[in-house]
């Protein structure tokens, strides 16, 4: 049992959860907690660390045999935790990575571009009702906070695990792929032509999500086939970006499902 916070290996996972560098040169990123274990395709995980209460859970146990894991008093394993409230158990996974014929795949996709977000709670949430909605990747442009990001993985629920997802220069950078593709980018924008529901997302369908303080550039804006609105009541200027991402989504799902 790991008892020590001077041990490497307690060491090394504080800088997967603190450093975006640390995450990216050793292609690994951790998930905290029981969902995101059981969750987690088992040839992605390269270790498991088990706090010493959760480690007398002989059930518990029994879901790790034929990993690699160590077991961690809990006194590290708080150390070792980005959560106020440890679930008892951390899994090291390694970074999937896919492609942009993997992306653009497939007959009519549905697609997100965020641009330049910053709130890991945002990125996660936005991949998490993705998947419900069906969405087949999502793209973020380089400024775009790390989804391997501690926060963004718990926001994302396990969908982390389900939803393709690649980052890209800028959006400029994509608007010849998707055109090749036959996907349509949509921008939602003050000056949209129609209000969101109004278009059809039938066919291949990208919606481009701003910067929470900013909104989308205007390079952004110029790679989008069509701008279109999401109607405001009272005095409300615009939406959380991951409610209008919501939205959009939702909204292609349905228009799906009817046809």
């Amino acid at each position: 049992m790991i008892t020590s916070t001077g041990n490497a290996q307690v060491k090394n996972i504080i800088q997967l959860m603190q450093k975006t560098k640390a995450r990216r040169e050793q292609g690994l990123f951790v998930a905290e907690g029981r969902k995101m274990f059981y969750e987690a395709p088992r040839h992605w995980i390269q270790k498991v660390y088990i706090s010493e209460t959760l480690a007398q859970d002989e059930n518990f146990l029994g879901t790790a045999q034929g990993l690699d894991f160590e077991v961690v008093s809990d006194k590290v394993f708080r150390q070792m935790s980005d959560t106020q409230t440890p679930q008892g158990v951390l899994t090291v996974l390694k970074r999937p990575y896919y492609t942009m014929e993997q992306m653009l795949s497939g007959e009519n996709p549905l697609l997100l571009v965020l641009e330049d977000l910053q709130d890991p709670g945002n990125v996660g949430t936005i991949l998490r009702t993705g998947e419900g909605a069906g969405v087949q990747g999502v793209f973020l442009t380089k400024s775009t906070v790390d989804v391997f990001n501690p926060k963004v993985i718990r926001s994302t629920m396990g969908s982390i695990y389900r939803i393709p997802f690649l980052y890209v220069e800028d959006v400029p950078a994509l608007q010849e792929k998707m055109k090749k593709h036959g996907v349509r980018m949509f921008a939602a924008h003050l000056n949209g032509k129609n209000t969101y529901d109004r278009e059809s997302y039938a066919g291949g369908t990208a919606f481009l999500i701003g910067n929470e303080g900013n909104g989308l550039s205007s390079s952004a804006c110029a790679c989008a086939d069509t701008w279109i609105q999401i109607p405001m009541a009272g005095r409300v200027e615009s939406l959380n970006a991951a409610m209008a991402a919501g939205i959009l989504m939702y909204e292609a799902a349905r228009q799906r499902r009817s046809s």
